[in-house]
């Protein structure tokens, strides 16, 4: 019975303690942005290492330190590029809410690696 009684007590608190724990995510997961079709979709224009049926639209996302300064201007390329080229047929993946600021972050730090 003490067993029981001790067991409910320890259940019942375990149940109050919030958890606040940020998951990490995983390093996969800009990639994931960049492949999915209902979210980057950046296949659909760029080829990308691993990527399959690259389009050709744009330029392949590799090596991209030496394309921009620092991830903020790859960041701002992303958020909405007709503020660079108003020609573009990049989507404003930002401004036009496609991606969340998140997502955005995670995709930039996914391409800023690739070699």
């Amino acid at each position: 019975m003490k067993i029981i009684a001790i067991s409910l007590v320890f259940l019942l608190l375990q149940s109050c303690t919030p958890i606040t724990q940020t998951p990490i995510p995983s390093p996969n997961v800009g990639k994931q942005i960049a492949f999915s079709r209902d979210k980057g979709n950046c296949l659909a224009c760029h080829a990308i290492e691993d990527g399959e049926f690259p389009g050709n639209i744009g330029p392949a996302l590799k090596n991209l330190p030496t394309r921009f300064k620092n991830k903020q201007q790859l960041r701002e390329q992303i958020w909405d590029a007709t503020q660079f080229n108003p020609e573009t047929s990049m989507p404003p993946f930002g401004k036009n809410k496609i991606l969340s600021e998140a997502e955005i972050d995670l995709l930039v730090d996914y391409l800023w690696e690739l070699k």
